[in-house]
């Protein structure tokens, strides 16, 4: 199939899960198209099945802010006539359904008829749904979509409760690159950084409120006062970054603790964790802990949205209410400190993210396609 991708391309979730989805679907024999108002993230090499299409805005004196949905629907009309795709698939609501539709509504007029598929990722419908002034066109889009999916059944369930959709939503979870996400030997990495032998406790995220890194440094300082020699890793940068790095002074824990900022190869630091924070106070799924958990690190996370679907409390890892400091502090020292309780949790959480492989998922995905493809032809005739 020619199939074309539109995504964000941010460090966050919905923009890795489409570029590693276009990848996969490549490597099955598809020609994928990327559409983006910038090269997404994890498109950092070549593929000979993959070519990436910058969405240009031009200014004009007339917009303030100039139209992005409008010149990504000229996009899709473009490819959908000169590439002749097969499918568009549109990760995110706002703009990028509603763009789809516009698009499909044009081409149709020139006799073509291309499904569309939406797939609903998460702040789409928990952060834009809080805002009525959006709901209406929303509710359109995804209904207007010939296929929904979402990426966790707590998402699916939110999408239906909060807005009037009339769409079967199929779930289909974010996957892992077994092969990436692996514990490997960087035991010169980990001397470096912990030349006592240390525990090595990681936090991967874009540093955003509802990632709660202030709240990470205190479940780190509480396990350091029980005794657990230990360093603290935090991966990525944002807006609470400042802050949290004042709270590490405020603690006089700034020597266990380093910031290493944004990093592509996560799993490197991964390899040398022994537990895995993430007391997120919003998760659609969970995509930094899948990618811990592949890399054998048990996790402690909040028991909010789609984390308990991926990390099982008592088998890969705990959960704890959200905000319960003294709870996963608790946790990440029952852990540490029992070296047969973590190898079981480790090895468990490997197998939960096996589960979770890679081409498995982009196998469902093409399925759904052929599925709902074969639905638009069907309707047609």
């Amino acid at each position: 199939m020619k199939i074309g991708i539109v995504c964000y391309p941010t460090f966050g979730g919905s923009g890795v899960v489409a570029t590693e989805l276009a990848k996969g679907l490549a490597g099955r024999g598809h020609t994928i198209h990327i559409m983006s108002y910038a090269r997404p993230a994890r498109l950092d090499t070549l593929e000979s099945d993959i070519t990436y299409h910058e969405v240009s805005v031009n200014s004009y004196p007339l917009f303030e802010y100039p139209p992005y949905d409008l010149a990504l629907a000229t996009q899709m009309v473009n490819l959908i006539e000169y590439e002749d795709l097969d499918l568009l698939h549109v990760h995110y609501a706002l703009p990028h359904a509603t763009s789809a539709y516009l698009a499909k509504q044009i081409v149709r007029e020139r006799g073509l008829d291309v499904p569309v598929i939406t797939t609903l990722h998460g702040t789409d419908i928990t952060l834009i749904g809080n805002d009525p002034s959006y709901k209406h066109v929303v509710e359109f889009s995804i209904d207007k979509s010939d296929g929904v999916t979402a990426v966790s059944e707590y998402l699916k369930n939110e999408t239906y409760a909060q807005f009037e959709i009339n769409q079967d939503i199929r779930v289909i979870p974010n996957f892992i690159d077994l092969d990436r996400f692996k514990k490997s030997n960087k035991s010169h990495f980990k001397k470096a950084i912990c030349p006592n032998d240390e525990k090595v406790i990681v936090h991967v995220s874009n540093f955003r409120k509802v990632k709660r890194v202030p709240e990470v440094v205190q479940v780190f300082a509480k396990i350091l006062e029980s005794g657990i020699e230990s360093k603290l890793l935090l991966v990525g940068d944002g807006p609470d970054r400042q802050k949290a790095e004042q709270q590490c002074r405020d603690l006089g824990i700034c020597e266990h603790t380093r910031f290493l900022g944004k990093l592509d190869q996560v799993e490197e630091v991964l390899s040398i964790a022994d537990l895995f924070l993430i007391p997120s106070g919003s998760e659609t799924f969970g995509l930094a802990a899948l990618e811990a958990m592949s890399c054998s690190v048990p996790v402690i996370s909040s028991d909010i949205g789609g984390l308990p679907e991926v990390n099982i409390h008592g088998e890969t890892g705990y959960l704890c209410a959200l905000d319960d400091i003294d709870c996963m502090a608790d946790y990440g020292v029952k852990i540490l400190s029992d070296p047969k309780l973590h190898q079981q949790m480790a090895e468990n959480a490997r197998k939960r993210a096996e589960r979770f492989e890679q081409d498995k998922i982009v196998a469902e995905y093409e399925d759904f396609y052929k599925e709902v493809s074969d639905g638009v032809i069907a309707k047609k005739a």
